[in-house]
């Protein structure tokens, strides 16, 4: 667990994530990342978008549903 201090950053208040946490997001200075609350009062912080996982998982879905009509449409 990290302990974060609230910095005023021009009209916004940001966060500073230490190196640490940065590495376990797998993320580096510019890049996003994602906040999504699961829960009042708990967030999640994600290097993934949710919406493009949503995507991904439909994907899947529609593969492991059509997955013959696919590949014979491959031949």
């Amino acid at each position: 667990m990290y302990k974060l201090k609230l910095t005023q950053i021009g009209d916004a208040v940001g966060i500073v994530l230490p190196p640490k946490a940065l590495g376990m997001l797998k993320r580096r200075n510019g890049e996003t990342i994602y906040v999504s609350e699961i829960e009042e009062g708990l967030l999640m912080l994600s290097a993934y978008d949710p919406a493009l996982q949503d995507q991904i998982d439909a994907g899947r879905e529609f593969i492991q549903d059509y997955g013959d009509t696919l590949t014979a449409l491959l031949k």
